[in-house]
């Protein structure tokens, strides 16, 4: 008798060790996870041409219009008004209380509205030249990257002046005359 009791509690111990089918589908959705994102990577890297932005650096960019009466400043083309939100807007305009909150002293007649000083922002602004192709640059701020070409506004508010290669690396020139070299 003492025989078939070690026998059974064998057979309850195997029992008892075997991993539930929910638990081993768990294991083989990580391992499979596990897998893709070691395999994605070596895709994308093998790839590039799937997972490149040609745009920036063929010359396949399209120039902004200059936005009317603010110097410097471009806006999308997307984003200037049409007819019918012109017209909205001078309903709405009409629909608001013309109550004067504030006043700001207008040019005399026959004088010329002041204008803007050119002075520049507080505190100093940095940037660097991170790479160079294709006649545009690749600069970084504190506030992230930016690809800009001759005439481009920079960071500092002065204008990107020149790219130009000397001793084997590529160097941007700005308005002001500072000389930023790529890292």
């Amino acid at each position: 008798m003492n025989d078939m009791d070690a026998d059974e509690i064998v057979r309850q111990r195997k029992k008892s060790d075997r991993m539930p089918i929910f638990d081993k589908a768990l294991v083989g959705t990580g391992i499979a996870l596990a897998g893709l994102a070691m395999f994605f990577p070596w895709y994308a890297f093998l790839n590039q041409e799937k997972f490149a932005l040609p745009a920036l650096w063929n010359g396949a960019t399209q120039d902004l219009p200059e936005k009317i009466g603010t110097p410097g400043m471009v806006a999308a083309p997307q984003a200037s008004p049409s007819d019918a939100a012109q017209t909205l807007a001078a309903e709405t305009q009409a629909a608001v209380d013309q109550l004067v909150t504030a006043t700001v002293p207008a040019p005399k007649p026959g004088e010329p509205a002041e204008p803007m000083l050119d002075q520049p922002l507080p505190g100093s602004i940095t940037f660097k030249l991170v790479h160079v192709a294709g006649g545009r640059a690749l600069i970084e701020d504190v506030s992230g990257m930016y690809i800009v070409r001759v005439g481009s506004p920079l960071p500092d508010n002065s204008r990107l002046a020149t790219l130009e290669e000397r001793d084997g690396s590529w160097v941007m020139i700005t308005s002001r005359g500072d000389v930023f070299k790529a890292e």
